[in-house]
């Protein structure tokens, strides 16, 4: 989990909470798909949804496969001048 960038978590962390209608303490750097009851299927859309709103991440078939974390989610972020 070294690297997650600690600003690109700060923006992300807040938004899968709201997504996932939880606590952002239950938001951590090494979160991933199915690790919480709300991060289902259904939830994954939500997420998606989410960051492509508030971060104004294209969600195509490939973002929704493989931003399946919290550190996948930031490296995507990283790697897209989301800094």
């Amino acid at each position: 989990m070294d690297s997650i960038d600690t600003t690109l978590f700060a923006k992300v962390r807040p938004v899968l909470a709201a997504a996932l209608k939880v606590d952002a303490a239950e938001i951590t750097p090494a979160l991933q798909f199915g690790d919480l009851p709300q991060w289902d299927s259904m939830g994954h859309m939500e997420v998606m949804v989410s960051l492509e709103t508030e971060l104004g991440i294209p969600i195509t078939p490939e973002t929704i496969t493989g931003l399946t974390s919290v550190e996948a989610i930031c490296q995507h972020l990283a790697g897209n001048g989301h800094a």
